[in-house]
């Protein structure tokens, strides 16, 4: 059985690869555009209160956030799933909740 990320990577390739678009996400120039996705992203928040945020537009563009994310791992064969897990464990040792519950602050200043 496919999973969720599996059916995501397998639409964003076949569309990809139906515009012959492959040529041009090398490895730089994902990044970049997820950055600049990301950047549209912060764009929706400009001089507003974080409620008054277009959820038509929010979900537009953190899926292409997503979207160039899930290219990025696919090209370096990460498996998306696996390195969050990963990242979620490696943060919880470094955020223990007696210590960084209900705080911002960095885990070099708990």
């Amino acid at each position: 059985m496919q999973s969720d990320i599996d059916e995501i990577t397998d639409a964003l390739l076949r569309f990809r690869d139906e515009r012959d678009w492959e040529q041009f996400h090398n490895s730089k120039d994902l990044a970049l555009a997820i950055s600049i996705e990301a950047a549209e992203l912060n764009e929706l928040f400009l001089w507003k209160q974080p409620e008054a945020v277009d959820t038509a537009d929010l979900r537009e563009e953190l899926a292409d956030v997503l979207s160039f994310c899930f290219l990025l791992a696919h090209k370096h064969g990460l498996d998306a799933r696996e390195i969050i897990l990963e990242k979620v464990a490696k943060n919880a040792q470094k955020y223990p909740i007696n210590k960084a519950k209900g705080t911002a602050k960095k885990y070099d200043r708990l």
